[in-house]
């Protein structure tokens, strides 16, 4: 079963932590938004491997869009 990471505000994509394949543990920050002027990190919550990277660098999200899915 796969998790789905999703957006949960309207925000620019200021830095991609992580690639598919990459291995992340739960916690691991993927991307890290900026809105507002602020940083938003956007963390696993649950350990496994990126099969979905959705998003890139300076790529516009809207609530529920989806950035990555961990399997």
């Amino acid at each position: 079963m796969s998790e789905k990471v999703l957006a949960e505000m309207v925000a620019n994509v200021w830095k991609v932590q992580v690639a598919e394949g990459d291995t992340v543990a739960e916690g691991d920050t993927l991307v890290i938004l900026e809105s507002m002027k602020m940083e938003i990190p956007v963390a696993a919550e649950t350990g496994g491997v990126v099969s979905t990277l959705a998003v890139a660098e300076g790529q516009v999200v809207q609530e529920g869009d989806l950035i990555a899915e961990i399997s």
